[in-house]
């Protein structure tokens, strides 16, 4: 009877007398590892067409505009409400309007309270250069200062609303944008694979993979400029409302003379 040969463990490979034996673990993870390299953002910008880099550079300059309009719009806010309380105090705190609007005319430009008191001194100091003429003749006093403060409440209003228009757009585009990135992604790759004749899932889990990092990137802009939004409109109303108190304030002051209690910037009565 003839010697049977011994059994090959199949559990390792030689790959000659000076190498080591490699086990099929050794072989699935250096499988694995080119797999993975294969994927990931550098590769998808790497092996990425016109369209794929249009959407890719589209998104990128909605995520530089929004983080501008957001620390933008903060700085703004936060400058103006620093300041308020004290400039508040020191115009009525002034013996004449003269000496107040003197205070105010050296505010910087983005502070909006001086604005709109100088607007409600000027208002009044030109009706009273008018007495006589036609226009002091059509409207009285009071509502000559009236529309003024309307005018430069609305004016100083709307700078605050500067950014709001693109983090709203950013916000309901910007996955959209992204998902776009993630279908022309998905397609390209099919052709690959119906090119290479392979559907395994090492084949179609790279370049699948790597289509669905628009849709991340697309939310990662978004979800800022939603937030931001949301957080700019509640902080203008309630600026808006301030300029409101005050200008009425104003409007009571250069009308009649008569002082009023001043009141801090940003404060809310409580029933």
């Amino acid at each position: 009877m003839a010697a049977q040969a011994p059994a090959t463990d199949v559990s390792t490979v030689s790959l000659g007398e000076d190498l080591p034996p490699m086990t099929i673990d050794d072989l699935i993870g250096d499988t694995d590892s080119l797999a993975l390299s294969k994927m990931g953002f550098a590769h998808l910008v790497q092996h990425i067409d016109y369209i794929g880099l249009t959407v890719l550079a589209t998104m990128a300059v909605m995520s530089v505009l929004t983080w501008f309009y957001i620390f933008h719009n903060a700085f703004r806010i936060w400058s103006v409400k620093r300041r308020a309380n004290a400039l508040l105090n020191d115009f009525w705190d002034s013996p004449t309007p003269a000496s107040a609007v003197e205070r105010l005319e050296s505010e910087p430009e983005y502070e909006p309270l001086s604005k709109i008191a100088l607007e409600a001194a000027h208002a009044a100091a030109h009706h009273s250069d008018s007495q006589g003429g036609r226009m002091a003749e059509a409207l009285s006093r009071h509502e000559f200062i009236d529309r003024s403060l309307r005018q430069a409440v609305m004016r100083e209003s709307g700078r605050f609303e500067t950014g709001l228009t693109l983090l709203a757009t950013v916000g309901s585009t910007a996955p959209f944008v992204g998902l776009f990135g993630t279908v022309w992604g998905i397609y390209h790759a099919l052709i690959g694979i119906s090119k290479s004749g392979k559907a395994t899932l090492d084949v179609v889990a790279g370049p699948v993979g790597e289509a669905l990092i628009m849709t991340c990137i697309g939310l990662g802009v978004a979800i800022p400029a939603v937030l931001a939004y949301n957080m700019f409109v509640r902080s203008n109303r309630d600026v808006n409302a301030s300029l409101n108190r005050f200008a009425h304030d104003l409007l009571d002051y250069f009308a009649t003379g008569e002082r009023v209690k001043p009141q801090r910037y940003g404060s809310r009565k409580t029933a």
